[in-house]
């Protein structure tokens, strides 16, 4: 496979370090834009959904990619008097992961203040709050206020600031190791953006349609409206899947780093199309790129709803582990395997293979 360049290396950690939980994808949008600069003509809507085409003079199948640019975080929902903030979480994190965890508020005149998540000294726990977790609305936030009007006023935080985890991301070149934040999915964008210029002036007998979608983690908000001005044919739905290779039993490992994407069969929100699917994983073995198959119990994706619309979808997936937390870890090879099988699907699809499926 291809080597990971310096500009994706760079890449990548740049998507995983912008700050974007649901609602505020500003940074992440505007990321894409830049790298997507001269290679397509891109729109971003009023909810930051970015999307174009990459090459409209094609009259052949449109096959949309698409990836979310959002990331789980929180969100303020009152401040105490005594200068700590209660908080909602902004799609799905743990109750248990949280306690000490650092995140970036955005103020309102857009800096970012760090905030913890409390963690109260084992001293003043009581025997039950020593072997529990709290529950989130047990939870607060604190900043190093001593007041509610220190908080709003010098710290500029309140309600509906929003938060996102405070980390900044790494590469071990000699592992092809990524870590940071935020890879669910922004590995799955930088995925997108290097399938779309590996495409570029490239003869092809597919319409390739770029869709970048806000609010994935919320419910698979953002995306329809990308799907309703695009109107594809197909879909691939680039993800961060969840890494299972340090915790499950081996012949039930689906995701583990190093051996691919995964391509899932079915979670709970698609039966993934099984003509398109198959295509796939053949063309896969065909030309010898690592690819993983999952079942998932859980879990969703854009493809969800889109599928609803009745285009075949499939979700290409890079595994990181330990998603939906502040540390997380991701392989370049995996990376680089899912956009070449992107690539080569792209370069395969024509109005005889659409009609197959």
């Amino acid at each position: 496979m291809k080597k990971i360049t310096k500009d994706e290396i760079k890449r990548i950690i740049a998507l995983s370090d912008a700050f974007g939980p649901s609602g505020m994808e500003d940074e992440v949008s505007a990321l894409v834009r830049k790298e997507l600069d001269g290679v397509l003509a891109l729109k971003e809507d009023k909810m930051r959904n970015v999307r174009g085409v990459l090459n409209p003079e094609c009259k052949g199948p449109k096959i949309m990619l698409d990836a979310h640019l959002d990331e789980v975080g929180l969100i303020v929902q009152a401040v105490k008097p005594n200068g700590t903030m209660r908080f909602l979480p902004i799609g799905g994190m743990a109750a248990s992961n949280l306690p000490s965890s650092l995140f970036d508020l955005k103020a309102k005149d857009g800096k970012l203040v760090q905030a913890a998540v409390a963690a109260k000294p084992p001293h003043f726990m009581s025997a039950a709050e020593r072997t529990g977790a709290p529950a989130i609305e047990e939870m607060v936030l604190d900043c190093g206020s001593v007041s509610a009007e220190e908080t709003e006023e010098y710290y500029g935080l309140g309600i509906g600031s929003f938060g996102a985890p405070a980390v900044k991301g790494n590469f071990d070149e000699k592992k092809g190791l990524f870590f940071g934040k935020a890879f669910d999915c922004r590995i799955g964008v930088a995925a997108e953006i290097e399938t779309i210029k590996r495409l570029k002036g490239k003869k092809i007998g597919a319409q390739v349609q770029a869709s970048f979608a806000v609010q994935e983690e919320v419910g698979e908000r953002g995306v329809y409206a990308n799907y309703k001005e695009l109107q594809p044919d197909l879909m691939i739905c680039f993800e961060g899947c969840p890494a299972d290779d340090t915790f499950q039993e081996p012949y039930m490992i689906q995701a583990a780093l190093y051996k691919g994407p995964m391509l899932r069969h079915f979670d709970r929100c698609m039966i993934t199309s099984p003509r398109f699917q198959r295509f796939a994983l053949d063309l896969a073995k065909a030309n010898k790129i690592p690819v993983q198959e999952a079942v998932r119990s859980g879990g969703g994706t854009n493809a969800g709803i889109v599928h609803q619309e009745g285009v075949p979808c499939i979700v290409i997936g890079v595994p990181v582990r330990y998603i939906h937390s502040h540390h997380c870890w991701c392989t370049a090879h995996d990376y680089e395997a899912a956009v070449e099988l992107a690539v080569k699907i792209c370069e395969s699809i024509d109005e005889k293979v659409l009609a197959g499926f």
